[in-house]
């Protein structure tokens, strides 16, 4: 009988007691254990399992939950008689930043300082006990009624102290989501000074905290050792592409295909196509456990992943980055792949102006995949070429919705007319509406170079996004003697099929726009780039003809002859 399919469920006991669907990861106990680091910091995209992992942990190891092997009785740990031992034998101090999302410094510290008095509320038995001090009792009052700002850095350090001489023991510490107050400080700009106050407590948490026997933080990325960890010199850090446990956060293609038999379920090559992709070290074939789990539940496939929360930091980078991450970023949704250094270790008050930390960021983030690393071993010092790709269908599903949704939150109507002139073949209403789009659009992304044609190109394509499940979308590919620049074949007869051409005014080679436009118009002819489509059947008569000519946040758009087209000057 196939088990009940938990959606959300991140406490281990809850998944076990209630017997629903879990993959079984309990050999990570024995793996990470046996590797004896001091602090291990892991970073997986959102969603990945790391939350319900910490919390396998917890059940373990903590002394809270001694007694509960049963909750192991039937998983791969449990077959270890030296770690059935083990199980409830260790003080546990385990936490959470995850909630952590204001923006505004001093709120986000506030709600930081609320989760440590929580620990010490959790802990308030050691008041009793004979092992503190009357001082440190007091201490820990002041802590558990009203966490002081000052006091929050040692929180964990002196909690640490006092549960290890309550039990003879030194203290595991599991923290999870690490860098969420990191990541929301830097889109609310207060970065550097919530860094110092991090940096601070992780000092004292795990570099100089003789209570401590071992950590594991997680997290989505890998923040600058100089940023946060910066005399951290016992941590090992476990990145996407590192091999250490490098299946374990995630479900395996075996994983997934063994769950479908046991749903009942037989479409794998969809499934594969939708969701697979994440690679992390050697380990490729890496499933969303979100995604599978959604499916799984619904036997629907769908963009589970890509509908849930975290897009924030990834459309911001996107979205405000500089033109030459627009054009690459073009080319991922068309299917393409980029090439970049990557620099792993973040610093995100430089995401504006490095191009490589935002690739890393995406990376880590999930919404890129390692295809192939080009090692430059013969100059000395000289960093490796990662080859980069969208993960897989529900990521570039995420993106598309991106995209268009830039573009219609600024100036929908101009956007709605733009798109309903297209499809009708209104040349007159398409300049108009065009016109009043890049006026708006083109002041939001602040762009100071629009000379390459692929700046233009990765924007209209963005713009047509929408259209995706009444077209199929086609980018930079050959057809007649060339290669075009986008097309859009109907899948309804009724539907025309739209060629697209684009020109940059060049001043030494053109007198006025009309002739940009004349040049993109001959190229569509001559190129015979309409062969693609008839090829497919569609008639002469149904395939519309573009030429888009830009000048700044001027464009020009004509369609057969130069005598159709209508120029809009765009107001500022």
């Amino acid at each position: 009988m196939a088990r009940t399919v938990g959606i959300g469920i991140q406490d281990f006991e809850k998944v076990i007691v209630r017997g629903c669907f879990y993959v079984d990861k309990t050999a990570f106990i024995k793996e990470w254990w046996e590797h004896q680091d001091d602090v291990t910091l892991i970073t997986r995209p959102r969603r990945f399992g790391k939350t319900l992992t910490l919390s396998m942990l917890e059940y373990f190891f903590s002394v809270k939950y001694k007694g509960k092997g049963k909750l192991f009785e039937n998983l791969a740990i449990w077959k270890e008689e030296k770690y059935r031992k083990m199980q409830g034998g260790y003080p546990v101090i385990s936490v959470s930043f995850a909630n952590v999302k204001e923006k505004d410094l001093n709120m986000a510290v506030y709600r930081i300082c609320q989760i440590l008095q929580r620990l010490y509320i959790e802990n308030y038995f050691l008041i009793d006990s004979d092992k503190l001090t009357e001082g440190e009792k007091r201490i820990f009052k002041e802590m558990a009624d009203d966490m002081p700002v000052k006091d929050a850095p040692v929180a964990l350090n002196r909690l640490s102290d006092y549960l290890c001489r309550y039990y003879g023991k030194k203290v595991l510490i599991f923290l999870d989501e690490y860098d969420t107050p990191m990541q929301e400080a830097y889109v609310g700009g207060c970065w550097q000074e919530m860094v110092e106050f991090i940096r601070s407590m992780f000092h004292l948490t795990f570099k100089t905290n003789p209570y401590l026997d071992r950590a594991i933080m997680t997290g989505i990325t890998r923040v600058s050792k100089e940023s946060v960890f910066s005399d951290l010199n016992n941590m090992e850090v476990v990145t996407a592409t590192s091999d250490k446990y490098a299946a374990v956060f995630g479900f395996t293609e075996q994983e997934v295909f063994e769950a479908m038999d046991e749903m009942g379920l037989e479409d794998k090559e969809s499934v594969k196509f939708w969701y697979d992709g994440f690679v992390f070290g050697k380990e490729r074939d890496i499933y969303n456990p979100w995604s599978i789990t959604n499916y799984l539940n619904t036997g629907k496939l769908g963009a589970y992943w890509a509908n849930s929360s975290g897009n924030g930091l990834a459309g911001k980078l996107l979205q405000e980055g500089a033109p030459d991450i627009k054009i690459k970023f073009e080319e991922l949704l068309a299917g393409k792949s980029v090439v970049s250094e990557l620099d792993e270790e973040l610093v995100y008050d430089q995401l504006d102006n490095n191009t490589d930390a935002v690739w890393s960021l995406l990376l880590a983030s999930g919404y890129l995949k390692v295809l192939h690393v080009e090692e430059y071993g013969q100059a000395e010092g000289a960093e490796p070429k990662y080859e980069l790709a969208l993960t897989n269908r529900e990521v570039r599903f995420l993106f598309k919705k991106l995209v268009s949704g830039w573009f219609r939150g600024r100036s929908r109507d101009a956007y709605n007319g733009f798109i309903k002139a297209l499809l009708t073949d209104n040349i007159d209403a398409m300049n108009e509406y065009m016109n009043k789009v890049t006026c708006s659009v083109f002041s939001y992304f602040d762009t100071e170079q629009r000379e390459s044609e692929r700046f233009y190109h990765g924007f209209v394509l963005g713009l047509m996004m929408e259209l995706e499940g009444r077209y199929v979308i086609r980018s930079n590919r050959e057809s007649g003697f060339g290669r075009y620049d986008i097309i859009l074949e109907p899948l309804q007869e009724k539907d025309s099929a739209i060629v697209i051409e684009f020109k940059v005014f060049h001043p030494k080679r053109e007198k006025v726009l009309e002739d940009t436009v004349r040049i993109a118009m001959q190229q569509i002819e001559e190129k015979g780039y309409e062969q693609e489509l008839s090829a497919r059947g569609i008639p002469k008569e149904r395939i519309f003809k573009y030429g888009f000519a830009f000048q700044g946040k001027r464009v020009l758009i004509g369609s057969g002859t130069v005598e159709k087209c209508a120029a809009v000057t765009a107001q500022e």
